[in-house]
């Protein structure tokens, strides 16, 4: 291996202020955690609800560990298919209001694994272009031809859609909540246009689930288009506080994601502590129209605050709140500013945001208290 060459590019990755390390968290997560060391407050974390440490899922994780083990053994082909794996995918089906689930071993599993099992060569993909960076390699993977449609842009769609409307097989993805940007995609507009041009249509719902909805399903739910989207993924890893992914749809879609999905097939089983973890995380959710409730009043606190104060929120309307600084450097800087000043807020750069659109991206939680919010609007204000 030509180390030089590895270290002129990490050198390069520097330069442009795009170099990335590792900091270590040695507690829990959640508002606040210890970071290198210092204890900071907490504005990095996808842990919405805050159920990362709950007592009630780690019971859950404990309780099935004793009863089966850590491991699954295999994948769920061989004999990795335990019984918390299908009890989590029923009560999945239930809480998305589909007919069937079925559960991946993470969010970047699924994506890359759905996405080549439904489309092949002479297949169109139409996909936002700010989707999640796992829809883009699933779809490089199932070589079909992907089109990328300007973010949000429904005019822009039914034009590429009208001139593929002979195309034998089309699939529209898109995120339901755009992870860097926070805002929503615009969902019903999307199906009826897919309705109207005989497109399937895939969601990601892994930063809308347990936010969104009545029941904290997701954007799907809250927008009344359930039995209208043919697959909706997303993941357990955010607000449910545990790890893995789903593909919610028909028993059809199941089988033949079964069948046909190589990061399923071909992959151990997740653990099935973490299944029962889940189910544990499903019922918080389900019962806790409270948490949702706090957590949207505290993202529109702090966005409200932010934008008196002057800020590019950019188009925000979730607990995902960028502020827009463009330059690299400066949002380094800053990020690093607010870390001495005991708030770990993340910057995030190309090549996980477009260039000149570097941010700060803050994700609140419901159990930020309003103290914690004034104390991160206060840093700001003399930043």
């Amino acid at each position: 291996m030509n180390t030089v060459l590895l270290q002129k590019d990490l050198q390069e990755l520097e330069n442009l202020g795009t170099y990335r390390s590792l900091k270590t968290v040695d507690s829990p997560q959640g508002r606040e955690i210890i970071l290198d060391g210092k204890r900071v407050l907490n504005f990095s974390s996808n842990d919405y609800l805050g159920l990362a440490n709950d007592a009630r899922i780690k019971r859950a994780a404990l309780e099935a560990m004793e009863e089966y083990g850590l491991g699954a053994g295999a994948s769920r082909l061989i004999c990795g298919n335990m019984g918390p794996h299908e009890k989590l995918e029923a009560e999945l089906a239930i809480f998305k209001n589909t007919e069937s689930a079925l559960v991946f071993s993470s969010g970047y599993m699924a994506n890359t694994g759905i996405i080549p099992a439904l489309m092949d060569r002479n297949s169109v993909v139409l996909g936002d272009k700010l989707n999640h960076a796992s829809i883009i390699d699933g779809i490089i993977l199932s070589r079909a031809k992907l089109v990328r449609y300007p973010h949000a842009d429904i005019q822009a769609l039914r034009k590429i859609l009208k001139n593929l409307s002979k195309t034998k097989r089309k699939l529209i993805v898109t995120d339901t909540v755009f992870s860097m940007d926070g805002d929503r995609a615009p969902l019903k507009e999307i199906v009826d246009l897919a309705r109207s041009y005989e497109a399937m249509v895939m969601v990601d719902e892994a930063h809308a689930f347990g936010v969104l909805g009545a029941r904290g399903s997701g954007l799907v739910e809250e927008l009344g288009l359930e039995g209208k989207v043919d697959v909706q993924m997303g993941t357990l890893s955010k607000a449910a506080g545990s790890f893995g992914a789903y593909a919610c749809g028909t028993k059809v879609l199941r089988d033949y994601l079964i069948n046909k999905s190589r990061s399923f097939i071909y992959t151990t089983a997740m653990p099935p502590a973490l299944a029962q973890a889940s189910r544990a995380a499903l019922k918080i959710i389900f019962d806790g129209s409270h948490l949702r409730r706090k957590l949207l009043e505290n993202a529109e606190y702090l966005r409200s605050q932010l934008l008196e104060m002057g800020f590019d929120t950019m188009n925000s309307t979730t607990p995902i709140i960028p502020i827009l600084i463009k330059d690299s450097p400066q949002a380094v800087a800053m990020s690093k500013r607010l870390l001495e000043q005991g708030i770990f807020v993340q910057a995030i750069r190309p090549p996980t945001v477009p260039m000149g659109t570097a941010r700060l991206r803050l994700t609140v939680m419901a159990t930020h208290t309003q103290d914690d919010l004034d104390r991160l609007l206060n840093v700001l204000r003399v930043l």
